[in-house]
């Protein structure tokens, strides 16, 4: 073959893996200036088209982009047979789309995954450079670009994916057939399976702590644990989970259950277990939430331990929730508890991440149209927004495990967890959208009235714990952090490692990760975090010590669960947790 020849294919082929990024590219914009809505920025108004970098820098953006496919190319040309080339680009730390060896040792897969990876940065870049004034609305560009580009990767389609290739010939077509199954059982679930369902079951090997169920309304059932030491504390300890998932991830099993873990301490807990909202349900409000949740379990949890002011804790929207509740009782004149812990909780929205991203005004009107006077967001709805905030892991890398390869996920519990939907009311959701991501109401005193009383957060003036996770992509610490200076009282904040879910479940006997304290109430977040200091282990056994220094009075262990006026039900975890979306 003549050089000439050799120089014209080598051409035609660098054309076109130039020619499919901007092909990528251009189809990616092209769907956005379609889809205007997508586009709109903070006041509400849509972009007529997508704007481009300047020229300067889409020649300095295009000019990398035609060199990293000249080097691959030349890669893929100079390439002896039977050995790896060197990598032009690498996938990101963590990135296990790729970790197959097929991915290296063949040349088409190999120049599939890095053209591919190429192609994926030239398109970040540009969106990145986007000329936008609006944050909102840039931040929701970035988004819908990674969503774009991990819908896009070679890995989610069997033709391009060497894993199913080879899977497939292992089992000599099983793998294929079983994959069809798995796709038509995941089709009528409406969802795509991350665990072995079969394995756990609420109430038998999930959320098996003792106690029982002592009393419930419309919206929750309150539980009692039974203590399991003889001397507990005086001071008795309340829970508000979310009520956007089951309370039970913070009861999965004993070895990594929160709430054993607090009753092994000595203490006496109760939990909130908001019922998962049905077609009975769908008038519900965010005052209701705030009345018939926190403030009744309060008042029960009074007339059962005779302490007038127990600790609490709120877990991301239960401590929302929580400090609403609060803020209302003491606009009534109360002095409601000891201490308040708020777990990976907002009550600033003014950055609230990738979730801030999807809120904008045409979504939350459309919201308040459709199901905002009556109606129920499913479960599964909100369950697939938030799987899709990492859809890497938690949507293609099953969709490729499942579907192309035909195996069977792995049991796990917290995964078992995260597929169990709640749904929600929508005059809940609607009005909880508005006012706080949309308008970041809550941080403003006397902006909103719950309850007949007028919100100011500053009002709480109790010893308040704060712990946010580095990692969390659903409550930003940073963004966490600022709900310090909306308190009237002395704060503690402390930064875990890990995520919104892994970060805060980090049992004390596995003493995994760490954690960083800083006794410094400075105004930065990152001022705080530069000079905090690392502790390794779980966070809980230093939360635990701050706890007890509000429950110092020992008394005996209560001899029954509830009393005479709120006798107990049913056994924990009781009916509401068990309800499916």
């Amino acid at each position: 073959m003549s050089d000439d020849t050799n120089k014209q294919q080598s051409d035609f082929g660098l054309e076109a893996m130039m020619q499919a990024g901007q092909t990528m590219m251009r189809g990616f914009f092209d769907t956005l200036t379609k889809q205007q809505a997508a586009m709109q920025d903070s006041t509400g108004q849509a972009a007529a088209s997508v704007p481009l970098p300047d020229s300067e820098t889409m020649a300095r953006l295009q000019k990398e982009f035609a060199a990293k496919h000249m080097a691959l190319w030349a890669s893929m040309a100079g390439r002896k047979s039977g050995e790896p080339a060197e990598p032009i680009v690498a996938p990101e730390p963590g990135d296990k789309r790729f970790s197959s060896a097929e991915w290296l040792n063949n040349p088409m897969f190999d120049y599939l995954r890095q053209a591919y990876l190429i192609n994926s940065k030239f398109l970040n870049q540009v969106t990145d450079n986007a000329p936008m004034a609006d944050g909102r609305a840039k931040a929701r560009l970035q988004f819908l670009t990674r969503q774009y580009i991990d819908a896009m990767s070679p890995s989610n389609f069997a033709a391009t994916n060497p894993e199913f290739i080879r899977t497939a010939i292992e089992t000599e077509g099983q793998s294929i057939t079983r994959g069809i199954q798995n796709l038509l059982s995941d089709l009528e679930k409406g969802r795509v399976s991350m665990t072995d369902e079969t394995v756990y079951e609420v109430g038998r090997n999930l959320a098996i702590t003792p106690g029982a169920v002592i009393f419930e309304n419309d919206l929750m059932q309150l539980i009692q644990y039974a203590p399991l030491t003889e001397k507990v504390a005086h001071t008795p300890f309340l829970i508000v989970p979310p009520c956007i998932n089951k309370y039970y991830i913070l009861d999965l099993q004993p070895e990594n259950s929160f709430v054993r873990y607090v009753v092994e301490q000595g203490h006496t807990v109760f939990l909130v277990s908001w019922k998962n909202a049905g077609p009975e349900d769908t008038h519900w409000t965010w005052d209701d939430y705030v009345e018939q949740g926190p403030l009744t379990a309060l008042k029960v949890v009074r007339e059962v331990t005779k302490v007038q002011k127990p600790n609490i804790l709120g877990f991301c929207v239960g401590g929302t929730i929580l400090a609403t509740a609060l803020a209302v009782a003491k606009a009534r004149g109360e002095d409601p508890v000891a201490s308040v812990t708020f777990l990976t909780t907002l009550l600033d929205f003014s950055d609230t991440g990738e979730i801030g991203c999807l809120v904008d005004e045409a979504s939350v009107h459309a919201r308040e149209t459709t199901i905002g006077k009556g109606g129920l967001l499913r479960g599964q709805e909100l369950a697939n927004v938030f799987s899709f905030l990492r859809a890497n892991d938690l949507v293609w890398q099953y969709v490729v495990s499942n579907y192309l390869k035909g195996g069977t996920p792995k049991a796990f519990d917290l995964l078992h967890w995260n597929s169990d939907a709640t749904n929600l009311p929508g005059p809940f959701l609607a009005w909880y959208l508005r006012n706080m991501y949309l308008e970041n109401s809550l941080r403003l005193p006397g902006k909103l009235t719950v309850a007949g009383k007028k919100v100011d957060l500053g009002k709480i003036d109790v010893p308040v714990y704060f712990f946010a996770a580095r990692e969390d992509h659903i409550v930003p610490w940073t963004t966490s952090y600022l709900g310090r200076a909306l308190l009237g009282g002395e704060t503690t904040f402390v930064l875990g490692a890990s995520g919104h879910i892994a970060g805060t479940i980090n049992p004390v006997a596995k003493n995994r990760r760490s954690y960083w304290t800083n006794p410094d109430k400075t105004k930065s977040p990152e001022e705080w975090l530069a000079s905090a200091q690392e502790h390794p282990g779980s966070w809980w056994a230093h939360w635990i010590e701050w706890l007890n220094g509000f429950s110092a009075r020992q008394v005996n262990a209560r001899g029954r669960l509830g009393n005479a006026k709120y006798e107990p039900i049913e056994p924990a975890p009781g009916r509401y947790v068990k309800a499916r979306a």
